[in-house]
């Protein structure tokens, strides 16, 4: 009984890993695409990035492909948008900052 015991809290501990790991490559990837609708076409002309269109297409396609594959966090389309959506947010965000001034 002991070695199942332990075989059974080693899927538990997986799922729970699967779970979080998918909860926050959902979340990265929402936030990417949110963020992506709320700049111009010209910010994004401006910090010579690619078009609002293409950002917004790729994010927001990562976003609902992480939605249709909820079973699986870690397929190679899942890894794919996350890495775009990485890459919005550490390169393309930060340049729209920039370019971007906000009245207060």
């Amino acid at each position: 009984m002991f070695a199942y015991d332990v075989l059974v809290n080693i899927y538990e501990l997986q799922g729970t890993f699967y779970l979080v790991v998918l909860v926050v490559m959902l979340a990265v990837k929402g936030f990417a695409f949110i963020n992506s609708l709320t700049y111009s076409t010209e910010a994004y002309e401006a910090a010579g990035k690619l078009t609002k269109t293409a950002w917004c297409a790729i994010t927001g396609l990562g976003f609902a492909a992480q939605l249709i594959l909820l079973g699986s966090p870690l397929n190679i389309v899942s890894l794919a948008f996350t890495i775009a959506a990485l890459v919005y947010l550490a390169d393309v965000r930060p340049a729209l900052k920039e370019v971007t001034s906000y009245r207060r």
